[in-house]
């Protein structure tokens, strides 16, 4: 059964500037913000200003240009946040499982520093 869209989730308000962010990108189909929560030197959030609830929602039903743009918007913004030649990590969670808070599509960018391994505790490099 498919979770219905809460359009009164943290980033649907963020979206529609109800609530303050640190705006590092926007255009008329996403917002990139900075993390208020960083969990490293360079954090941002990306997210599609279309109501997705989660990556398996957004791959599924937004169309395949939206898609592609999303995506090369979240490279050039760690080629403007100077993290490509570092490195850097996207995250999204998807689903209870996987720790998903709020159930609107977003992407973590995440670099300025060695991440470390995969997940906590994990000191293999992959």
């Amino acid at each position: 059964m498919a979770k219905q869209y809460d359009k009164n989730n943290v980033f649907a308000k963020i979206i529609r500037g109800e609530i303050a962010s640190k705006q590092v990108y926007q255009d008329d189909d996403i917002l990139i913000i900075h993390d208020i929560s960083q969990a490293a030197p360079v954090h941002v959030l990306a997210m599609p200003k279309g109501e997705y609830i989660s990556f398996n929602d957004f791959v599924q039903n937004a169309p395949a240009d939206k898609i592609s743009q999303f995506f090369k918007k979240i490279q050039e913004t760690a080629d403007k946040l100077g993290i490509v030649d570092s490195g850097y990590r996207i995250i999204t969670n998807h689903g209870a499982d996987a720790s998903q808070s709020v159930a609107h599509f977003h992407v973590h960018l995440l670099g300025g520093t060695s991440l470390g391994g995969l997940l906590p505790g994990d000191k293999k490099v992959r």
